[in-house]
């Protein structure tokens, strides 16, 4: 026998799941002769706001919860966005010559830092080692010369010394002979003979300070053209050094055992990761030829996003830089594999410098002070930026939270002292900021408020339905308790 009802609330009795394995095609038992009842007596109808939402019944129903939070609803604006990579995210590696290219890893391979990456076999190559050669090669030409001047300046220099004695002997016997013919003595032709000696002496002294200036001269030209040649050979390696990206001292160093340094024994420009990352994208086949500035394949940082949203223009008033923000993930609950809603990621607004005079709106930008597992980009989500940090914080819900039961706002509370019953309520609300609503009264601090699942709980306790009743294990209600 139905039992009646009297007002828009209805008891709605929700069995455990053991109990509920009771089929309501159970046979009912035989029922008794009703007594007729005094007036008096009369049994009055139970009103109740509570459901019964035992564990079986919330995980058919996928109902959960989220606690009651205090945030700056009249202060906060929201933004849509996407994740996007810094420009400084990205490094290409191109061909720095022309020449076969042989890839050495894979599309969306993690690489460390020094990882090779592709190996050039470049014709150029072999003309850059030959002009180091050939310059070494003059280097070596003018070391050698070098170390003849000191032999032949000791010679020039004992040359000299001879020719300045015999100078100088001669001249003591010119002026013997020439202070002997003054006195009347000695002959005319022996004074001739001395002064001729003397002068072959000088000429031959002037001849060999000539050829010293000469040979100094020569050396110190010889030094000039020795300090160029070791600054081109210098060069040369350090010119090949920012080809292969390789340290110049390491390039130029001799091999182990003997062997020829780097420059020398490379065959092939072997290039390496620079910094840690993942390879984003391959432009070149495997072996094919490419010239240079090729572009070969390109290192992509994920860690390293930023969050790029669109402000209103009408905003710019109270949007500057420095503001505190949040990134939220687009999903506003918790039920299914979305991301989750507290899932959140913080860091500081920092205006672009351009905006959109179509769409009215002005770009903005935060780069993460901490990635979340769920950031990547081109995924998109919402930005929570709160203009005043100083406001009054209000208790808040989300949204999501909130049914419509025509044309009230009805929410279900968790209850304190029975956590597998709701409690319905009628929403007392006030602003909100498109995610987040203010509530005026029935809650407070540390409660809890059905987000997923409370569509079902409203339609059991609308006051459309008349009857009572009861769910199912499986999530279904039905009129009528057993």
């Amino acid at each position: 026998m139905k039992r009646p009802m009297t007002g828009p609330t209805v008891r709605l009795t929700l069995l455990a799941a053991v109990i509920l394995t009771a089929s309501c095609d159970k046979p009912a038992p035989p029922a008794a002769t009703p007594k007729a009842a005094s007036p008096d007596h009369a049994a009055a109808p139970t009103q109740s706001n509570r459901v019964a939402i035992p564990p079986a019944v919330r995980s058919n129903l996928g109902i959960t919860f989220v606690t009651v939070e205090r945030r700056t609803i009249e202060n906060t604006l929201r933004a849509p966005g996407r994740f996007e990579y810094l420009p400084t995210a990205r490094r290409e590696y191109r061909t720095m010559l022309p020449g076969r290219v042989d890839l050495l890893v894979d599309q969306f391979e993690h690489v460390p830092e020094g990882t090779p990456l592709y190996r050039l076999d470049s014709p150029k190559w072999r003309e850059i080692q030959q002009s180091i050669a050939a310059a070494q090669s003059t280097v070596a030409q003018y070391e050698a010369t070098t170390s003849t001047f000191g032999p032949l300046q000791e010679a020039h220099g004992r040359h000299e010394q001879r020719l300045q004695e015999s100078v100088d002997v001669w001249m003591a016997r010119v002026e013997r002979l020439d202070a002997l013919r003054e006195a009347g003595g000695g002959r005319m032709s022996a004074f001739t003979a001395a002064r001729a000696a003397l002068t072959t002496a000088q000429a031959q002294l002037a001849d060999v300070q000539e050829k010293t200036a000469q040979l100094d001269a020569t050396k110190v030209a010889n030094g000039a053209a020795l300090k160029a040649a070791r600054a081109k050979v210098d060069l040369a390696i350090d010119a090949a050094a920012s080809l292969l990206g390789i340290d110049a001292d390491t390039l130029k160093a001799p091999g182990a055992g003997g062997e020829p340094p780097l420059w020398r024994s490379l065959d092939a420009i072997e290039v390496r990761a620079t910094e840690s990352g993942v390879v984003e994208s391959i432009d070149l086949t495997n072996g094919a030829w490419a010239d240079a500035q090729a572009n070969v394949l390109t290192v992509v940082q994920p860690q390293r996003l930023r969050f790029h949203a669109s402000g209103l223009q009408s905003d710019l008033g109270v949007l500057r830089d420095g503001l505190k923000a949040t990134i939220v993930p687009p999903t506003p609950t918790k039920a299914g594999h979305g991301v989750p809603m507290n899932s959140t990621m913080q860091g500081t607004l920092k205006l672009g410098l351009s905006g959109d005079p179509d769409g009215r709106t002005v770009d903005v930008y935060v780069t993460p002070d901490e990635l979340a597992h769920w950031a990547r980009p081109g995924v998109s989500a919402q930005l929570e930026i709160v203009t005043d940090a100083s406001a009054a914080q209000e208790l808040a819900i989300p949204l999501a939270a909130v049914q419509r039961d025509g044309l009230t706002g009805v929410i279900f509370r968790r209850a304190s002292d029975n956590p597998n019953e709701a409690i319905r309520m009628d929403a007392d609300l006030g602003v909100n900021d498109g995610r987040w609503v203010a509530v005026l009264s029935g809650l407070g601090d540390g409660d809890e408020v059905v987000l997923d699942g409370g569509f079902q709980l409203m339609l059991a306790t609308s006051g459309s339905i008349q009857k009572g009743g009861h769910f199912h294990a499986d999530g279904t209600f039905h009129e009528e308790e057993h």
